[in-house]
């Protein structure tokens, strides 16, 4: 299965398709004139920004200061289009090369044949040089500010959904929902 690899994309970002409570997610690579698009979970791509925020942190903590390309850009753009889906992610990997100074970020396909769940962010797997033969893998380089300002557009992205029940935390429909905590009342229901 192939590859696409990116060493470093023109632009790497992650978006959305559709409105909140029904949007679908995306990984966008782009780079030598070649686009690659995968679909993911919304807590697949809170993870990865998280963790990416995480491994920055512990470079930083283990080898000193970063040398930082802190004049990158956040990339507040839409998704390139056409916007195809090249495949589903199942596994994301990330791992920091010292020598390149360089954040890996892998995505491997979904393997539906070994009845393979959604990732959980607890799985988020630490970065395996080869990939698996029978999954597409989306592998992209990313500097330390390029890394940063992706973590920070993903955060944004996800946060853009349903606004949560200041309640129960569950997120809210356009009419609302029954809220466990309310045990089912709802004020704009009474006669």
């Amino acid at each position: 299965m192939p590859v696409f690899q990116f060493n470093p994309p023109e632009r790497f970002i992650a978006g959305t398709v559709g409105q909140p409570g029904d949007r679908t997610f995306f990984l966008q690579a782009v780079g030598e004139g070649r686009i690659t698009s995968v679909v993911l979970e919304k807590a697949q791509v809170e993870a990865l920004a998280t963790r990416i925020e995480e491994l920055l942190e512990e470079v930083r903590r283990r080898f000193g200061a970063l040398v930082e390309d802190l004049d990158t850009p956040e990339d507040e753009g839409p998704l390139e289009q056409p916007i195809e889906q090249d495949f589903r992610v199942g596994t994301l990997a990330l791992a920091w090369d010292a020598e390149a100074a360089r954040v890996i970020i892998e995505a491997q396909e979904i393997d539906e044949t070994a009845g393979e769940d959604m990732i959980e962010e607890e799985e988020l797997e630490v970065f395996a040089e080869e990939a698996p033969a029978h999954r597409d893998v989306l592998r992209v380089y990313l500097t330390p500010g390029a890394a940063r300002a992706f973590a920070g557009r993903a955060m944004k992205v996800v946060a853009a959904g349903r606004p949560d029940c200041p309640l129960c935390g569950r997120p809210l429909d356009p009419t609302g929902h029954i809220c466990p905590r309310q045990n089912g009342y709802r004020p704009d229901r009474l006669v």
